[in-house]
């Protein structure tokens, strides 16, 4: 309603400006030779006003960020115009004093005219290709897009096709800007058209994962376009980091082998593996587990048991058990890179 309102107070302001013109010209003793102009510039007015709504209406995805750059291009480039013009005053001048067969005001009205639409046109193209780290700031007024959380997050490949992730956003336990980079997409992009069975569906889970974000209304996600010169010719483990670097982002990854460049290279990096082991319950000594013995252990006597989180539970005298469900009484814990592992002791059996 608020929008209908000042469409119709602009098509008011334009008619009312076109009646004014009219009834300005009746009042001129010239009025019969300029009218036709007169109803000429009214139907401007109001074909122009008309028209200026139908685009408004016909463009429904505005972005203030593409605006905001035309805006401040033209601001900028209409003040160095005026610096320009006023810096060549002097050649102006020299030029009246020359007999060039041009009149010097209109040679002079082309010459500014040119060099405005030069300049208009360099600074609104300079700010669409640098929008994303255009910040125009007045005070208490800042023109840049609000950034969910402290700093982004760069996905990378196997994060994506892992999925996890998604199901970690729905939690909403994280409230950063997630950000895709187009390298990353390609490489999944390449992945899902392969000929191989295993990695096209992986590949293509990993879209899926992708489309699931995109679609979340409680995350600011994001497909990065750019790439900084520097990484022109580096493999994509090696542009994630740059990118990280550049947008003081934190890395997340399920690749162990990225995982530890990264740390090396001082970027910020979340391991989502890291994260899923230390989310696992932790025992203590003597407190009892059921679970189900499924196969042998290495050691003599050992059986071999799973939680529903995957695990692993090492049981002393489990052997004789398998396939049955029995009580263990915890003796240790191990963390490890690969996870966490638990040792037990068989008690007694539990009736099924």
């Amino acid at each position: 309603m608020p929008l209908w309102i000042l469409r119709t107070c602009f098509l008011i302001v334009a008619v009312g400006l076109g009646v004014s013109l009219i009834n300005g010209s009746m009042a001129n003793d010239n009025a019969e030779v300029n009218r036709a102009a007169i109803w000429l510039i009214f139907g401007v007015f109001l074909f122009g006003s008309v028209g200026t709504i139908v685009a408004d209406l016909l463009i429904t995805n505005k972005r203030i960020d593409m605006i905001s750059s035309v805006y401040f291009g033209l601001v900028v480039g209409l003040f160095l115009t005026y610096v320009i013009n006023v810096a060549l005053m002097p050649l102006f001048g020299l030029l009246e004093a020359q007999t060039i067969g041009i009149r010097p005001e209109f040679l002079r009205s082309v010459i500014v005219t040119f060099i405005g639409a030069s300049v208009c046109y360099s600074c609104i193209s300079l700010l669409w290709q640098t929008k994303d780290d255009f910040r125009f700031v007045i005070p208490y007024v800042e023109f840049s897009k609000d950034v969910k959380g402290l700093k982004p997050y760069i996905l990378d490949t196997s994060v994506v096709i892992d999925g996890r992730i998604a199901d970690i956003i729905d939690t909403g336990i994280l409230d950063n800007q997630l950000i895709m980079p187009r390298f990353v997409l390609a490489e999944l992009q390449a992945i899902a058209d392969s000929s191989d069975k295993m990695r096209r569906s992986r590949g293509r889970r990993g879209l899926d994962v992708l489309d699931r974000l995109r679609n979340n209304p409680s995350i600011d996600f994001k497909v990065y376009d750019r790439e900084l010169p520097e990484m022109q010719g580096q493999p994509v483990d090696m542009k994630l980091l740059m990118l990280a670097r550049h947008l003081e982002g934190k890395v997340v990854t399920g690749d162990f082998n990225l995982n530890k460049v990264a740390k090396l290279q001082n970027v910020p990096v979340i391991n989502l593996n890291e994260i899923a082991n230390s989310l696992k319950p932790v025992f203590l000594p003597g407190e009892k587990i059921k679970l189900k013995v499924v196969k042998a252990g290495e050691g003599p006597g050992q059986g071999v048991g799973y939680l529903d989180d995957g695990t692993m539970i090492v049981i002393e005298d489990g052997r004789p058990h398998i396939g049955k469900e029995i009580e263990i009484a915890v003796t240790s814990m191990l963390q490890t890179s690969a996870g966490r592992m638990v040792f037990g002791k068989h008690e007694s059996p539990v009736r099924s």
